[in-house]
């Protein structure tokens, strides 16, 4: 018993000293004392992506995998593999802790003190304790931004007052191969002095290099690597920098800028963003780079981001030409590097990269690229007005979700998206200076549309007067947040209370409760609580929607998943994909600030301030061919919208109330 006791007690001081998640400033969190805990991160560079996952045990030893993926190198399949084999070909590696350099320390193999502190912010921090023999350690684990090599960097410190002898063993390892673009090498090297003197309170750093070169490349020249991934954070965290009196909010919504920004590849194709997440990468998808991230680019004004983005659109727009007739739908995406097509059927691709193509297009703010794709969104646009039923709401084989819940014939993400892109057709034809007889059509078809999508998937479902999915389906799902996000109203307090009240749980919107199939009721996809979160901030519904998403937003930063948003689970097991946190970003500049494209140097902004918040703030915006900050701020009982040019010279100045939009034009 007294053993038992001694135990529990022990347990119970461990718990004490243990601590969750805290922010440490806007684009740093931190967790002291991490005992029994696992988590695991991607980091990415043009050439690389890491996923590193540790484990830290219950007397703060960690152990960590590192799962290297090179991309642009396709491995060759084997015989047996399955379909999907030859879509995840790339050049991967996972390396445990065997593989790093033995380190002595007065001639005895230096066991490191317990971890003390984990830090991420951009790159992710070990900090120990100093050791029995008085060393103490600090882990980096980052990318290389341009080359094929993934870097951890150790410093070890003696925090002692007498000279320690320090001797670290030589790393080098190589493994050759056989690929489709020649032979492939793989390399861990490291850069450590074997015999190191380190004087009381002095450190030493030295580095381990994961890298990869095929045949016929110059082998790797090693630059300091670290500078130049934090010069990359540096630029992304100078540019859309939202302020609010919530740290949750704004931290969040500086590491999802760095979650999406980081995961552009070079390619054939040029720059692409993909989703990554340990199986997409070096390719283009209609959903995540079309309609996702691509829309999210020009608020960041990161050049290379902008790029990546037209070289989706531009992928598909080169499809769209091979089919004059529109009697073809297009691919879903275009990966290993743009040359295997996937997959088939009609997820309602053009619905997406036309709804998310106009508002790239719209919110890049050049006239003359939109001018040159103008052929890609009518295509787009015909393409779905040729897919309409007799009911008027367009046919698809499935939605994005890709077969993996029934869908129908027709389903309401795809009508929704193609509303969607209907609306913001309007303004750019106009802004291009279509003629008048074009744009009455497009208003037609939206009117249309709209009536249709009321008349054909209005419903009663589950006791509530909102939507059905599609005709013959039952039950709640989470895609019926999508009307709220186009501005269509009708169904909008039935529709929150599905969303807030029915299928929200402790990981926001599950895709569907009640199903016939129980485990449907298990799944639950980030970008659904993301469309819904920034469609019932449209909708008006702003307390509420703040609740959900602090709550939301402090799982996902502070909690055991961090510190981004995340796909899908179980399938994916919560990878961090990267435009689902393009998607949280836009829940903030979309939903909160309520900003919508009405011309190539226009928007309309209509701003949700909670009742709570005094003030709150979107500085260094990045779109409609200017650099502008947003300020809105309480001024009796309305608001003051103030924008300012990047110097903080006052551009525009209006007092509004509630609910109320203006249109700022630049």
């Amino acid at each position: 018993m007294r053993h038992l006791l001694i135990l529990l007690l022990l347990s119970l001081v461990q718990f004490s000293f243990a601590q969750d998640w805290t922010i440490i400033d806007s684009h740093t969190i931190s967790k002291k004392n991490p005992l029994s805990y696992r988590d695991n991160i991607e980091i990415t560079g043009r050439k690389v992506a890491g996923i590193i996952y540790y484990d830290i045990d219950s007397t703060g030893v960690l152990s960590v995998e590192r799962e290297l993926l090179f991309p642009q190198l396709r491995r060759y399949t084997d015989d047996t593999a399955n379909r999907w084999a030859v879509y995840r070909a790339y050049l991967k590696e996972t390396l445990e802790d065997a593989i790093l350099p033995s380190i002595y320390v007065d001639d005895r193999k230096l066991v490191p003190g317990k971890v003390a502190e984990i830090v991420i912010n951009g790159t992710l921090v070990f900090k120990y304790a100093p050791s029995k023999s008085g060393i103490s350690i600090e882990r980096i684990f980052y990318p290389s931004s341009t080359q094929r090599l993934f870097v951890e960097q150790w410093t070890i410190a003696n925090a002692t007052d007498s000279t320690k002898v320090i001797q670290i063993g030589n790393v080098s390892n190589e493994k050759e191969d056989y690929g489709v673009s020649g032979v492939y090498t793989r390399k861990v090297t490291s850069d450590a002095d074997q015999l190191v003197r380190l004087q009381p309170n002095e450190r030493y750093t030295f580095r381990i290099h994961y890298s990869a070169h095929r045949s016929g490349e110059e082998e790797l020249v090693v630059q300091d690597e670290l500078a130049l991934r934090n010069a990359f954070l540096d630029e992304v965290q100078s540019k859309l920098v939202l302020k609010t009196p919530e740290p949750v909010l704004n931290t969040l919504f500086a590491f999802s800028k760095i979650r999406a920004a980081e995961n552009i590849f070079d390619s054939s194709m040029g720059l692409v963003h993909s989703p990554g997440g340990g199986r997409y990468y070096v390719g283009v998808w209609a959903n995540d780079q079309g309609e996702y991230s691509g829309p999210f680019f020009p608020y960041l004004g990161y050049r290379e981001g902008n790029i990546a983005a037209l070289n989706a659109y531009k992928k598909f727009y080169a499809q769209m030409q091979e089919i004059p007739n529109h009697n073809k739908n297009l691919w879903s995406s275009f990966e290993m590097d743009g040359q295997i097509p996937c997959c088939g059927g009609d997820r309602g691709d053009a619905a997406m990269l036309a709804f998310g193509g106009l508002h790239y297009l719209l919110a890049l703010g050049d006239r003359a690229i939109g001018e040159e794709y103008f052929p890609m969104v009518e295509w787009c646009l015909t393409y779905n007005h040729k897919k309409l039923n007799a009911e008027g709401v367009v046919l698809s084989d499935t939605d994005e979700m890709e077969g993996r819940i029934e869908t129908g014939s027709a389903n309401l993400s795809t009508s929704s998206l193609y509303y969607g892109a209907l609306d913001l057709a309007i303004p750019y034809y106009t802004a291009l200076g279509r003629p008048d007889a074009e744009i009455k059509e497009l208003k037609a078809r939206k009117q249309a549309l709209g009536q249709a999508i009321e008349t054909y998937f209005g419903a009663h479902v589950e006791g509530l007067d909102t939507y059905k999915y599609f005709k013959e389906h039952q039950h709640l799902r989470h895609w019926i947040c999508l009307p709220l996000v186009v501005g269509i109203p009708n169904r909008k307090d039935a529709t929150i209370e599905a969303l807030f009240d029915r299928l929200w749980t402790e990981n926001g919107v599950n895709v569907e409760k009640n199903s016939d199939n129980p485990e449907i009721s298990k799944i639950f996809w980030d970008r659904g609580t993301l469309y819904a979160l920034r469609g019932t901030f449209i909708a008006g519904e702003t307390e509420r929607s703040l609740e959900k998403l602090l709550v939301f937003s402090k799982k996902r930063l502070l909690g055991d998943r961090v510190p981004y948003v995340v796909e899908a689970y179980p399938e994916g097991d919560m990878a961090h994909l990267s435009a689902e946190s393009a998607l949280y970003c836009r829940v903030i500049t979309e939903g909160l600030f309520g900003i919508n494209p009405t011309g190539f140097n226009q928007f309309r902004l209509t701003p949700r301030l909670p009742k709570g918040w005094n003030e709150m703030a979107l500085e260094k915006v990045q779109a409609f061919g200017a650099s502008f900050d947003i300020q809105v701020s309480r001024e009796g009982g309305k608001l003051e919208v103030l924008i300012l040019a990047e110097e903080g010279k006052p551009l525009f100045r209006q007092v509004i109330s509630e609910g109320e939009s203006v249109v700022v034009t630049f």
